[in-house]
Formats: C-alpha cells, structure tokens, sequence
C-alpha cells in the first residue's frame, strides 16, 4: 500500500470535513429563510390588520389626545389641549392639511359653524395632519380660521383615529362619545345640514 503523503492527507482531510461543513451551512440557511419569511408574515398580518380595522366611530368613545396649538390659535385653551378636558363640551376634531385640495372646499363653512356655536359649549379642533407650520400658518390666515388648531406632530394622534386621509370630521359629545364621523369635506348642503343637525342635537343632550 502506498503511504499518503503530507499534503494529500490533509486534501483528504477537507473533502472528509466538507460535507459536514456544508450541511451545516445548509441547515443555518433554511432556518435563516424560515425567519424571514416568518417576520415577512408578521409584518403583512399587522399591516393588514391595520388596514382593514375599523375606524372609531358613531357610538364609540373617541380616542384621547393632547393637541399642542398653534400660537394665536388657542382660543383661550392654553398652548395645549387634551380632549379628556373637554368633557362637558360638543367637541367638534377636524383632520385637514395645507395641501389638501378639498379641505378648501369646507373652511369656509367650519369657521361659519364656530362662530355660530364657540359661545355655546361646542369647542372645534383642527389637527394639521402632515404638513409645515408655515404652510399650514397660511392656509388658516387665507381662510381667516380663528379655532383652535394645531400639529399633529410625530403623528401621533391620527393613528388613534385611523384617519384614511383628510379632511375627516368627528363630533364628540358632552360625555366624549363619537355621534357623527364624516369622512369627506362639508361641501353641499345635505352633509353641512346633517353636520349642524348632529351638533344641535349634542347640545340638547
């Protein structure tokens, strides 16, 4: 028998070792895959589950949230305003943004609408959703809004009302239940009669 010289039994060696090697890797590269695919489905669940959850509305408690206000928007709230406050009060949370093309179409009906019921224990909420302070500074002097109205920074209070875009308009009444949720904007007569129909009728409870 011929003896095996150094080199060759150290080649021998290896091709020996590589399969092992290589089922190894093999087995850390399916349990690899396994985890991927396994957050790939985590992830889609939860974006599904978030996407096809309801959003709060009639009859539901609406979400709390601490809205801090624009300066010379505060009407008379303070530099901060947290719904639960407002218990007591028609609270009227509108979600808008400077570049929405039909939030221009209800301003000017929303502000009419404040100024009819701010003296009478209705409280109107405007949360700037997306956008800059300076854009959003403009947009409220161009349509000469005086309520209360402020970032909804880090975007933390759209979530809680699922906001599919804006604007979207909740009524909350005295005792923080939601009685109307519109999303759409108050452009015709049909929605701004069911809108002032669903405050007077907050206000008598």
């Amino acid at each position: 028998m011929t003896a095996l010289s150094d080199e060759q039994q150290a080649a021998a060696h290896s091709s020996e070792q590589e399969p092992k090697r290589s089922g190894v890797m093999t087995a850390v590269g399916r349990w690899a895959a396994v985890v991927v695919v396994l957050a790939f489905v985590a992830v889609l669940a939860f974006g599904l589950r978030y996407r096809n959850a309801s959003q709060p509305t009639e009859g539901t408690i609406a979400p709390d949230f601490t809205l801090p206000l624009f300066s010379g928007y505060e009407a008379d709230l303070g530099s901060e305003v947290q719904l639960a406050s407002l218990r007591g009060k028609v609270v009227v949370i509108n979600f808008w943004a400077s570049w929405c093309i039909t939030c221009r179409d209800e301003q000017i009906f929303l502000e009419q609408a404040w100024q009819r019921y701010k003296d009478k224990g209705v409280v109107f909420l405007g949360v700037d959703y997306v956008d800059t302070e300076p854009a959003a500074r403009q947009y409220l002097q161009e349509f000469k809004v005086t309520y209360p109205n402020g970032p909804d920074i880090q975007t933390r209070i759209s979530p809680l009302y699922r906001i599919r875009g804006v604007p979207e308009t909740f009524v909350v009444d005295k005792s923080g239940t939601i009685v109307m949720f519109h999303p759409a904007p108050f452009s015709d007569r049909v929605s701004q009669s069911e809108f002032i129909a669903t405050i007077e009728k907050a206000l008598e409870e």
